[in-house]
């Protein structure tokens, strides 16, 4: 049985365990305790509660998000559990606070709340990318988009950040493919 998690906007995607590995050790980083080993030990811990546990092939991504702060605190990482509780709000309440301002168009529209899966959905619609793929490039443009620190953010800038990141991804990708080979 493979998890599948529900994210915060409603998708459901498959249950990476390297993405517990890689919240964990960034939980770590922020406290300058950058520790793979740590994580990975924590992230296995995880998802062995999660498949031998859980009577539901779903989990919730604010589950695991619990299940990673629970783990941090109750192995001696308070401080990088309350570090990842402040990045994950203040990211939360970054998104609230930021719009779209479209520009270049015909017709008028009003600003709109900002939605990392609007740019997931649209590149898997025009780029024709896997839902990983892009999950992890709209990823990439969220945390640019959000630390420029503005409320209004114009559809042309998120376009040149998805473009960029899109062909940093797409071409990283390719040298890999051409090392593997």
């Amino acid at each position: 049985m493979q998890m599948r998690v529900i994210k915060s906007d409603g998708a459901v995607e498959e249950y990476l365990h390297t993405k517990v590995i890689g919240t964990l050790n960034n939980a770590l980083a922020l406290v300058n305790e950058s520790n793979v080993y740590a994580a990975e030990q924590f992230s296995e811990a995880i998802t062995f509660y999660l498949y031998r546990k859980n009577q539901d092939d779903h989990v919730a991504s604010d589950q695991i998000h619990l299940m990673v702060q629970a783990i941090l605190s109750a192995t001696g990482y308070d401080h990088a559990a309350r570090a990842l509780n402040e990045y994950h709000l203040n990211r939360m309440l970054k998104r609230r606070r930021t719009s779209v301002t479209w520009q270049g168009e015909d017709q008028v529209r009003p600003d709109e709340p900002w939605a990392k899966s609007r740019i997931v959905e649209d590149l898997m619609a025009r780029q024709g990318l896997s839902r990983p793929l892009a999950r992890a490039i709209a990823s990439a443009v969220e945390e640019k988009a959000l630390q420029l620190g503005i409320s209004r953010i114009r559809n042309t800038l998120i376009r040149e950040l998805v473009a960029s990141e899109s062909d940093a991804m797409l071409r990283a990708g390719q040298q890999l493919q051409m090392a593997v080979e």
